[in-house]
């Protein structure tokens, strides 16, 4: 399928569909009507009261052309930018329900927000991603349109596509890792999938069980009952970005790819274990970033990424409640729910991390990890929301507010939570022989911040409490739990926060 911009002209609208070769032209926003259809609409708005509220497919009688018209609502003083991607995605669902296979989409633009366009954009190609497992099985399932036509007015219009089509590109890796079934996207298959789609970056891949034994022995305690079936055996796979010129700066991204999650021996009771494919929703995304990173080539900033796939797997070699494991950091931690596996399979990942970046100087690094960590997180934010922990030293260049402003101008919105005494005392040993506390024994959505917890806990686990403000070698450290936002069956996974990553971080 391809995707066409068609530059605006003074043609009548039955030229530009026939220039176009589009079938149907689709409109969401009343202020952009082409003023041929204006009278029309006027007249649906007469015996119609929900013509401005709901979508509609009818046929324009004067021009004889097929319009859907999926309005943007009146928009209150609390919407925001989504509410223009909502309306593409509902044109393009109804384009596609209707038969047609060529929509000409006009892309409006919005006084109240500059980003419309890009965003009407994106939310149109999310709506026509195919599932992978689908296009591989069903190759005439490829693509649900033979072209999708964008009229985008402006001189704008290349930058706004390209800038789209660059961003898609990532998000479709994003969603592709993250929609794969259990067994369609073990961590041998993603491992399979990322060198093949990436092969300009530097791939490193650790799978052999004693050095993850011996250098990342959180992560191996999740892996040990998985590991005895050789398609769901656990790897930690790393990603490096050079740039051309000296770094200026220096990113470090962590993900949780737990390709399924029973709990362990702390199993998933009552019917909770379903949907458990997209708790790897979080590496899915470093490596939707990592897409973006190597389409955009930045000349100045240097790239590492790691993706920590691991199946949760319950067996007779699973790790316990009770266990105390010391991790990467030396650390002596008890483990107190297998169920919090997200933060064992990231953290000695974070501490390696942080090490690169103590030993090589790295210039001015930033530490993340990108999870789907929490219930407690979706509880307390909603559906639809990234929740964004800085430690003290990101804290300090107001680094959450910023990623949380980039959300809200491009459709990925972020709460900002702060790390408070208490977080820390919580993950502290409690009995003699033990340094930290892994978890307590309920879900994370019946303790006191929940969310907040696991990122004191990786703090501390790893050393990076260390390397605060007051030390030799301040770190920023920033933790996102898109539990809320990662997307939840029957919905398509959104790769969030691939965008809003990218346009803090990736652009100046």
């Amino acid at each position: 399928m391809g995707i066409e911009k068609i530059l605006p002209c003074t043609l009548q609208l039955q030229k530009v569909m026939m220039r176009s070769g589009s079938d149907v032209l689709c409109i969401i926003d009343r202020a952009s009507l082409p003023e041929e259809l204006r009278e029309t609409f006027e007249e649906h708005r007469s015996f119609d009261k929900s013509f401005d509220s709901s979508v509609s497919c009818f046929k324009a009688p004067s021009l004889g052309i097929p319009v859907i018209y999926s309005p943007v609502p009146k928009l209150t003083d609390y919407d925001d930018v989504r509410s223009y991607q909502k309306a593409a995605k509902e044109s393009i669902q109804k384009a596609i329900k209707a038969g047609f296979r060529t929509p000409l989409l006009v892309v409006p633009k919005s006084k109240r927000f500059p980003q419309a366009e890009l965003c009407t954009v994106l939310g149109a190609l999310e709506q026509i991603y195919v599932p992978i497992q689908l296009r591989e099985a069903d190759p005439g399932q490829k693509s649900l349109l033979a072209n999708l036509n964008l009229q985008i007015d402006g001189p704008d219009a290349d930058n706004i596509l390209k800038d789209a089509m660059i961003l898609e590109s990532g998000r479709f890796i994003a969603r592709d890792i993250g929609v794969g079934d259990p067994e369609r996207m073990t961590p041998i298959a993603v491992e399979k999938y990322i060198t093949a789609l990436l092969p300009s970056l530097k791939v490193t891949v650790i799978s052999d069980v004693p050095t993850l034994q011996k250098e990342y022995p959180l992560f191996a305690a999740v892996n040990r009952a998985a590991d005895v079936v050789e398609r769901h055996r656990g790897r930690i796979i790393f990603l490096e970005y050079k740039p051309p010129k000296p770094a200026k700066k220096t990113l470090m991204l962590v993900g949780k790819g737990v390709t399924y999650d029973t709990g362990g021996a702390d199993i998933k009771a009552g019917g909770v274990m379903a949907g458990m494919s997209r708790d790897k929703c979080g590496a899915a995304a470093v490596a939707g970033f990592m897409q973006v990173v190597n389409e955009m080539k930045p000349e100045d900033i240097h790239v590492v990424a790691a993706l920590c796939m691991v199946r949760n797997s319950v067996g007779e070699d699973c790790y316990v409640a009770d266990e105390i494991i010391t991790s990467r950091a030396g650390l002596r931690v008890r483990i107190g729910n297998t169920d919090a596996e997200g933060r064992m399979c990231m953290a000695d990942v974070l501490c390696r991390m942080k090490e690169i970046a103590v030993k090589d100087n790295l210039p001015n690094p930033h530490l993340f990890t990108i999870a789907t960590l929490t219930g407690h997180a979706w509880i307390s934010a909603g559906a639809g929301q990234t929740i964004a922990i800085d430690n003290s030293v990101a804290a300090a260049e107001n680094h959450a507010r910023k990623l949380q402003e980039a959300g809200q101008i491009y459709g990925e919105p972020y709460e900002v939570s702060v790390l408070r005494p208490s977080d820390f005392e919580f993950n502290a040993g409690k009995a003699i022989g033990e340094d930290l506390v892994q978890a307590n024994n309920a879900p994370s959505v019946r303790t006191p911040r929940g969310h907040q917890v696991p990122a004191a806990f990786l703090i501390k686990v790893t050393g990076l409490d260390q390397h605060g403000l007051d030390s030799s070698k301040p770190i920023k450290y920033t933790h996102l739990d898109i539990a809320g936002s990662a997307g939840e069956l029957p919905e398509m996974p959104t790769a969030a926060p691939v965008v809003s990553l990218v346009k803090t971080h990736l652009l100046n």
